[in-house]
């Protein structure tokens, strides 16, 4: 599958992939300040975004969508960093086609599985009335219960199209759903895969994604790989404090 993508600077490529519910323009502030030294492309994956939609959704098909993209653009060998589910399609590609991938970064996210904390924003959604004329403070309420986090509730509904008639995600929501449990769990890879590269794990500091358990997995997947922390941010690091993530990622790559 062709991914949408959204360019900007110039030089050495920098590929960004978004998490569970995200797209690409969560990374507009970041990708802003690092295209003043970099060709950044930020890609929408599968079911995200403006990408095409797909019934299969699971970690191999990603990785091999975000392969096809980049052959399609062209920057051949890329720096590729990918945050929480994109995370792990970053590091399935990097175990599964490591000549792809210069140097890697993973953001919040380690390659195990994880509790199934999604499932209920998934069924608010889908059980959202897309009736004509909704607007956004009901689309909120009446998801408010199911997500008491107000800036999650915000960082879902970016992905419902009020403009349309009747409105409508513009994600493709049962896909997502339905695939929940293969996006919890950890990525399947090809037994004795290792990515050579230099790796950067990137923890938010008030997170436990990832934790001092995981660096013995993370190691024998990424032998170089090194560790490191954005003080006062949460799961979602990028948003939540985009300087001291920009600041990591630059230290890193040089």
């Amino acid at each position: 599958m062709r991914l949408r993508a959204v360019e900007m600077g110039e030089g050495a490529p920098l590929v960004l992939l978004h998490g569970l519910f995200g797209q690409a323009q969560n990374f507009a502030s970041v990708q802003r300040m690092l295209a003043a030294r970099r060709r950044v492309i930020a890609l929408d994956l599968r079911n995200h975004g403006q990408s095409p939609h797909e019934e299969a959704m699971d970690y191999p098909a990603m990785a091999a969508d975000v392969a096809e993209t980049l052959a399609a653009l062209g920057p051949g060998p890329v720096d590729l960093l990918g945050h929480s589910m994109g995370g792990k399609v970053a590091m399935t590609l990097a175990l599964k086609e490591p000549a792809l991938v210069s140097r890697l970064v993973v953001a919040d996210i380690a390659p195990v599985g994880y509790p199934p904390a999604f499932r209920a924003y998934a069924e608010a959604m889908r059980a959202l009335p897309l009736r004509p004329g909704l607007t956004r403070r009901e689309a909120d309420a009446a998801l408010a219960a199911a997500v008491p986090s107000a800036g999650v509730r915000g960082f879902l509904l970016q992905n419902l199209d009020l403009n349309a008639d009747p409105p409508a995600w513009r994600i493709g929501l049962g896909a997502i759903a339905e695939a929940l449990p293969a996006i919890e769990a950890a990525p399947p890879l090809p037994e004795g895969a290792r990515f050579e590269g230099p790796t950067l794990v990137l923890a938010g500091e008030a997170s436990d994604y990832i934790r001092h358990e995981h660096r013995p997995l993370f190691r024998a997947l990424f032998p170089a790989a090194r560790f490191g922390t954005v003080k006062g941010a949460g799961h979602w690091l990028h948003a939540e404090k985009p300087e001291g993530f920009v600041a990591a990622l630059l230290a890193f790559l040089g």
